[in-house]
């Protein structure tokens, strides 16, 4: 074989591998692969690219040409079956995330509700001028209890959840970490939503929806407000434990809140150094702008917050995001909840609930006081001229709404 036709086999050979590689790359990447199958798949079209070169040219002997070519397949199966069985064994934990709460159990007017009843007849009924709710996933439930008193039963389209946003590409962009924070588009008529905190707080600050049930603002939150000339109006209307929780076959029972704040800020990373077992501690988090994220961000006070773990999945377009990883429950995991949603919502025997400071969390060391991280949760506002929102507010805070928030299991102010 000449000269020029070993040049010319060599150009065909390396553009029609650049063009295979970039088609099944291509498809890989839009069929959801993650960035190891990628990486995976530009190894294999190199290590062709390299045996055809080596062939065409004849670099070494035929023996030694073959035997390369097999240890780099070896050592590319073995990765990707090394890679494919620690993602099986990383899935086979079970996730505890509000993604998986069915909302729809608690829908206001359904039958067999999971929303709790007044034992009398409402005090307040409204007609017209329907408040717009919308709130936490944790809160769904409360305001839900309201509307199912208060609201009429003989109106449609009462409910949107996360199901109903709407994801343009654009949106999927802006939001590629948090999806479901996108301010949702209720269709004429929607009157109760459940899009949460971020959802609800960008929906609020955009007039799409009058009163929003929520932990108190972020920084974010807040700046999004004046940046749109919006006042926020926060009235406490209960109180609720902010928890932590691990495995339960943790032997950890409690910790001090240093003690949480050392792990978060990454100063301590082994269960040892609390007496557990010599295994790295993985704290989870939750996504920017959540409730419960900004009750963490709050409860490390001055402490920095360490960078949170992530993980790279597929985007609802093909995509690769990164976004903050679920709460998986390995044996050496901690995550952290509000009380109600990690006992009523998740019901998961398979965590438990740390105490804090030597004090278990329960609703009634919360509505003692004892309990050492509980905050209030509220109506937030953002100039509504709607007649019926302060009115709805006022009731909320009398004694029937004030006991609907008790009997759903949270702390009420009285």
């Amino acid at each position: 074989m000449n000269l020029i036709v070993k040049i010319l086999l060599s150009i065909l050979t390396t553009a029609a591998l650049l063009f295979g590689g970039f088609i099944v790359l291509l498809i890989v990447a839009l069929g959801g692969g993650l960035v190891f199958h990628q990486v995976m798949v530009t190894a294999i079209f190199i290590a062709m690219w390299l045996f055809f070169f080596m062939q065409i040219w004849k670099l070494f002997k035929p023996k030694v040409r073959y035997i390369s070519v097999a240890v780099v397949i070896g050592a590319l199966v073995v990765s990707l079956t090394g890679f494919e069985i620690n993602r099986a064994y990383h899935n086979s934990f079970e996730r505890i995330d509000e993604q998986g709460v069915n909302l729809s159990l608690y829908d206001p007017f359904r039958e067999h509700t999971l929303a709790v009843s007044l034992s009398e007849p409402s005090t307040l009924k409204l007609t017209d001028n329907l408040p717009k709710l919308d709130g936490a996933t944790a809160l769904y439930p409360v305001y839900s209890a309201f509307a199912k008193a208060v609201y009429p039963v003989d109106f449609d389209n009462f409910f949107i959840s996360d199901e109903d946003i709407e994801l343009s590409d654009i949106a999927l962009e802006k939001y590629a970490d948090d999806p479901r924070a996108i301010p949702a588009k209720p269709r004429s008529g929607e009157i109760v939503a459940c899009t949460n905190t971020d959802g609800a707080y960008r929906r609020l600050i955009a007039g799409e929806a009058d009163i929003i049930f929520a932990a108190g603002p972020s920084e974010g939150q807040l700046q999004m407000a004046r940046e749109a000339g919006v006042e926020l109006k926060l009235t406490p209307i209960g109180r609720e434990a902010f928890v932590f929780f691990v495995n339960a076959g943790n032997p950890i029972n409690g910790l001090s809140i240093n003690d949480i704040q050392k792990i978060y800020s990454g100063e301590a990373t082994n269960w040892r150094e609390f007496g557990g077992k010599s295994q790295k501690i993985r704290a989870f988090q939750r996504p920017e702008n959540s409730g419960s994220q900004t009750a963490l961000i709050h409860f490390m006070g001055n402490t920095p917050l360490m960078t949170p773990p992530t993980e790279d999945v597929a985007s609802g377009m093909g995509g690769i995001i990164s976004r903050v990883s679920s709460y998986r429950n390995y044996d050496n995991a901690i995550g952290y909840s509000f009380l109600f949603f990690a006992t009523q919502m998740v019901n998961d025997n398979k965590i438990k609930l740390l105490d804090l400071n030597g004090i278990a969390p329960t609703r009634e060391n919360t509505a003692n006081g004892t309990y050492p991280y509980a905050s209030e949760f509220y109506v937030v506002t953002a100039g509504t001229d709607n007649p019926n929102v302060e009115i709805l507010t006022r009731w909320i805070l009398s004694e029937q709404g004030q006991y609907l928030i008790a009997e759903t299991g949270y702390t009420p102010l009285h």
